[in-house]
C-alpha cells in the first residue's frame, strides 16, 4: 500500500491510497473460509461447501468490505501520523471510470485544512467590562415587592386605584372563556380605568383588547394566548368581575427579615437593605460576565484574520448531515456557521497555547462544587464525602450532563483568562443602563 499526499494550497490537500491484493487478500482469504464452515447451501454439508462456490457468491463483497476498512484504518492512522489538523471529515473525490474488477485499486481524499494563525489578545480599543450596581430605586421596588409577596389580601366592596381584580374574560367568537387576576394599576388608558372604578362583584365591564394593559404581553397571561398571537390580537371582551381585593403591605420588621433571609440573619431595615443588595450584585455578576464573555468572543472573532478552505467546508456540509443538501442550501448553511466554526478554531488555539484544556480531575472537581451548592439550596450542607462521590459518579455517567458542565466549566476558565489577559475598561452602571447600552 502507498499513501501520498498532495497540497494544493494551504488549505487543500489531496491524499492518494494505493491499494494491492497483498494488502487484503489474507484478511479476504481469512473470511470466506469462516464463510464456508457457517454456509448452509442446498446440496452440500455444512462445511463442505467448494471454495470455488464460496468465492463465487461472497468473494467480491468481502473483497469490498475489506477494502474499505483498510482504506478508513490507513487514512486516520496516516492523518495521526503526520499530524494534519483537518476540517470536517476526508472527502472520497469519486472517479468515473472506477471499478471494483481487478485487484489493485486508486482512492483519493480531499481535506481541508486548519489554517495557521495567531490569537491577538491585545486589542487597539478596551473591552468594556461592566460592573453591575443595585441602585436605591432598585432596593425600594424590590423592598415593595417583597413587602406585597408576605401581605395580607382584604376583600374590597368596589374597585378602587390599589385594587386586585378576579374575573373571567369571554369572547364568544374568539373561543375565549380565561379566568384571571390582575392589578387595576396595570391598564392603560384613563376611559378603561374609568370604567372599573366603583365596580362591584357580579358587575360586567365591556372593553376592547387592543391597548388594554401597559404591556400588550399581559394578554398572553390574562386571556392565555400564545407570544405570537397576543401581538395581532385584537377583538371585543367582556369582563365579569369575582373577586376584589387590595394588598396590605407586610411591615418591615423582624418576622419579615426572617420570613425572607431566615432567623436572625438580618436584624435591621439597614441590613435588609445591603443583603438585598448583596444578593442582587452576586446575580447581576454573572450577567455581567455573560456578557463580558460575549463581547470578547465578538472582538476575538472579527480581529483575528485567517482564511478556511470555505469550497471544501460547503461540500462537506452537503454530505454530513442526515439528509443531503444542494450545493445553495450548503453555502447558505456555512454563511450560518462560518462565525462558529472561527471561534472554536480560536479557542482551540488558546487552549492549547495557554493550557487551558479541561481534565477529568478538573471535570470532577467542578460538578461536586455544583452538587453541594445544589444540595444548599435545599438546606443541607452536611453531606458525606462518600455519598457525595456517588452522586458525582451518577452525573457524569450521563453525557448530556458531562457536555453541560465542561461547557460551563470551559466558560469559567476562559472568563478567568480573558480577566486576567486581556485589555479591560471597567464601567459601573446600574441594571436598567446595563439593559439599555447592551440589549438597546
Amino acid at each position: 500500500m502507498k499513501i501520498t499526499k498532495e497540497d494544493i494550497d494551504a488549505l487543500n490537500s489531496v491524499v492518494k491510497i494505493d491499494i494491492t491484493s497483498n494488502d487484503y487478500q489474507e484478511k479476504v482469504d481469512t473470511q470466506l473460509q469462516d464463510y464456508r464452515k457457517k454456509a448452509n447451501i442446498p446440496g452440500f454439508r455444512k462445511g463442505h461447501v467448494p471454495m470455488s462456490l464460496v468465492k463465487k457468491q461472497y468473494g467480491k463483497s468481502v473483497m469490498i468490505d475489506e477494502v474499505n476498512k483498510l482504506l478508513q484504518e490507513s487514512l486516520n492512522k496516516f492523518l495521526v501520523e503526520e499530524k494534519l489538523d483537518v476540517l470536517g471529515n476526508p472527502l472520497p473525490k469519486m472517479k468515473e471510470n472506477f471499478s471494483w474488477e481487478g485487484d489493485q485499486f486508486s482512492f483519493e481524499f480531499e481535506l481541508g485544512l486548519a489554517p495557521d494563525f495567531e490569537v491577538n489578545l491585545k486589542p487597539k480599543k478596551a473591552i468594556t467590562a461592566y460592573k453591575i450596581i443595585a441602585d436605591d430605586k432598585m432596593i425600594n421596588t424590590q423592598i415593595d415587592s417583597i413587602r406585597e409577596q408576605y401581605g395580607k389580601m382584604i376583600t374590597q366592596a368596589a374597585i378602587e386605584e390599589n385594587s386586585n381584580v378576579t374575573g373571567t374574560f369571554v369572547n364568544e367568537e374568539k373561543e375565549i372563556e380565561k379566568k384571571s387576576t390582575f392589578k387595576l394599576e396595570k391598564i392603560k388608558g384613563k376611559a378603561n380605568i374609568k370604567k372599573f372604578i366603583g365596580a362591584k362583584v357580579g358587575d360586567k365591564v365591556e372593553l376592547k383588547s387592543k391597548g388594554l394593559f401597559t404591556d400588550d404581553h399581559m394578554l398572553m397571561s390574562v386571556l392565555g394566548l400564545a407570544h405570537d398571537a397576543a401581538h395581532d390580537f385584537e377583538a371585543p371582551l367582556t369582563f365579569s368581575i369575582e373577586e376584589i381585593t387590595q394588598t396590605e403591605l407586610a411591615d418591615l420588621n423582624q418576622e419579615l427579615f426572617d420570613k425572607v433571609f431566615g432567623a436572625g440573619l438580618v436584624k435591621s431595615e439597614e441590613e435588609f437593605k445591603i443583603k438585598l443588595k448583596e444578593d442582587a450584585e452576586k446575580q447581576f455578576g454573572s450577567q455581567a460576565d455573560q456578557q463580558l464573555l460575549n463581547a470578547v468572543t465578538e472582538n476575538l472573532i472579527e480581529n483575528t484574520a485567517f482564511d478556511l478552505p470555505a469550497e471544501f467546508l460547503k461540500k462537506w456540509l452537503a454530505v454530513s448531515g442526515e439528509k443531503p443538501m444542494t450545493a445553495e442550501q450548503a453555502g447558505e448553511e456555512y454563511e450560518k456557521s462560518e462565525k462558529g466554526l472561527r471561534y472554536q478554531l480560536i479557542e482551540g488555539k488558546l487552549m492549547t497555547d495557554h493550557k487551558l484544556q479541561l481534565s477529568y480531575d478538573d471535570l470532577k472537581d467542578y460538578t461536586k462544587g455544583f452538587v453541594k451548592a445544589q444540595m444548599a439550596q435545599f438546606g443541607d450542607n452536611k453531606i458525606e464525602d462518600k455519598e457525595l462521590d456517588d452522586i458525582v459518579s451518577r452525573v457524569l455517567s450521563n453525557q448530556e450532563e458531562v457536555k453541560r458542565l465542561s461547557d460551563q466549566l470551559k466558560n469559567e476558565k476562559f472568563l478567568k483568562f480573558f480577566k486576567e489577559n486581556i485589555k479591560l475598561k471597567t464601567k459601573e452602571v446600574t441594571y436598567e443602563d446595563f439593559i439599555k447600552e447592551v440589549y438597546k
